[in-house]
């Protein structure tokens, strides 16, 4: 694709990079073939080679976002699945977040649209913010089919009141800073990313991560001064807040890589893992570079981190059929396929892939609050393929994808937990449901 920027405007880095990503397109077309709001709206800039020319014409411009161009790049769910696509490795990632970026800076989005960000980035990467506001949104729950009209902002309160989960479970005292021992001789030592809003909703996601390394002989490491990743922020477009956060997680893993040193940083939520892989890049233009670079080639899924060190169960195989969700940030934005099912195989379940397993479930980050009802055709969507594999539990490694998921007809967990159990820790409380269901 050819490009005008000007000598100017290339002296930015993040305009020469995504100058350098424009090129690369050659607007074959194949992203169309499975983009999510593509199939849905069948809309050309609902696609990605539609949403490259708009960024294209907004960033050669010069000029402030328009009402279109931040319409469709709303609507887009950074699933990542075009670049699996992608015949050219065009890094889509990178141009839609810059994008991201460049509308937060030129665009000034309707009130309700602001207020409604502005809360988001102020609650949900603190867990005791998002602890008290979950009591809160559970309390007004009831009302969700009271809410009026059909405008996006009431859609979208519909949307935040009906995620708030019936109960909010007590914080974990597995994720305040400390240093887990392993069990036996020490085999390797690896910081955790306990994270921000899978901490509140789901802490049984790091306890069962915590409990299954340290028995595989693993030490783990909750630094202090860690916090959310910045995905939430970075995916919509307040770069600096996003850096902050980032900032303070490089800092604080620094400072332990410094210390006794870490093999491996885990991360369970793969949302928050493509982002912390992507910190070098985040930070290629800061101080922090070289820093950055290191923290994001020792980050790991955690199922990366139990295959390197070969996990087995200790349990007989459960007899249990499990439909393994591939959250789009492990599949798409890591490139993590395999690893999953071959430990939850190895695990002894029976392990079924829904049809469309790389279609988006809807879920992406703040996306099912911020466009709930796209989110809610491809959650009924994702279902349904779900549901047809006759699986009792759905299996996968994103908190959000667990959310989005887990109040249909099978129950949702954690691939760890599942895993943790196998290996001689505490059933999950999925299992009675999938039994009870049964």
């Amino acid at each position: 694709m050819q490009t005008t920027f000007s000598p100017a405007q290339l002296a930015d880095p993040d305009t020469a990079e995504s100058n350098r990503i424009l090129r690369s397109c050659v607007h074959c077309g194949m992203c169309t073939a499975t983009c999510p709001t593509f199939l849905l709206l069948g809309d050309e800039l609902d696609s990605p080679r539609g949403r490259i020319y708009l960024i294209k014409e907004m960033l050669e411009g010069g000029q402030p976002a328009t009402e279109q161009v931040v319409r469709h790049v709303d609507r887009c769910l950074s699933c990542l699945s075009c670049m699996t696509t992608c015949p050219s490795g065009v890094n889509y990632m990178h141009l839609v977040d810059h994008a991201r970026a460049y509308i937060d800076r030129t665009y000034t989005r309707p009130w309700p649209d602001r207020a409604l960000r502005r809360v988001l980035s102020f609650v949900l990467p603190h867990p005791g913010r998002f602890r008290l506001a979950l009591v809160g949104a559970r309390l007004a729950r009831p009302m969700a089919r009271l809410v009026p009209g059909r405008s996006a902002t009431a859609q979208r309160l519909r949307a935040m009141l009906r995620l708030a989960p019936a109960s909010v479970p007590a914080p974990s005292d597995f994720e305040r800073p400390r240093v887990h021992p392993a069990i036996g001789p020490r085999r390797a030592r690896v910081g955790l990313l306990a994270g921000c809003a899978q901490q509140v909703l789901a802490p049984s996601i790091n306890e069962a991560t915590i409990r299954l390394l340290t028995r595989m002989g693993i030490e783990v490491v909750v630094t202090r001064d860690q916090g959310c990743c910045g995905a939430l922020d970075h995916h919509m477009g307040h770069h600096d807040p996003a850096m902050r956060l980032a900032r303070a997680n490089i800092t604080a893993w620094s400072r332990e890589m410094a210390g006794e040193g870490l093999d491996a940083i885990v991360i369970n939520a793969s949302g928050c893992g493509t982002t912390v892989k992507d910190y070098g890049f985040m930070f290629r233009e800061e101080p922090e570079r070289e820093a950055a670079a290191k923290v994001a080639a020792l980050a790991a899924d955690i199922s990366e981190v139990l295959t390197r060190f070969a996990y087995a169960p200790s349990r007989p195989a459960p007899g249990l059929t499990i439909a393994y969700h591939a959250a789009c940030s492990l599949q798409h934005g890591q490139k993590i396929t395999n690893e999953p099912k071959a430990l939850l195989k190895a695990a002894g379940f029976t392990v079924k892939e829904p049809a469309e397993g790389h279609i988006c479930c809807g879920s992406a980050g703040t996306y099912n609050l911020m466009q709930p009802e796209i989110a809610g055709q491809l959650k009924a969507r994702k279902q349904a393929n779900i549901e047809r594999t006759g699986a009792a539990l759905i299996a996968s490694g994103n908190i959000g994808c667990l959310t989005q998921l887990g109040d249909g007809t099978i129950p949702a967990v954690h691939t760890v937990e599942l895993l943790d159990w196998m290996a001689g820790g505490p059933e999950p409380a999925a299992i009675a449901r999938a039994r009870a269901a049964a």
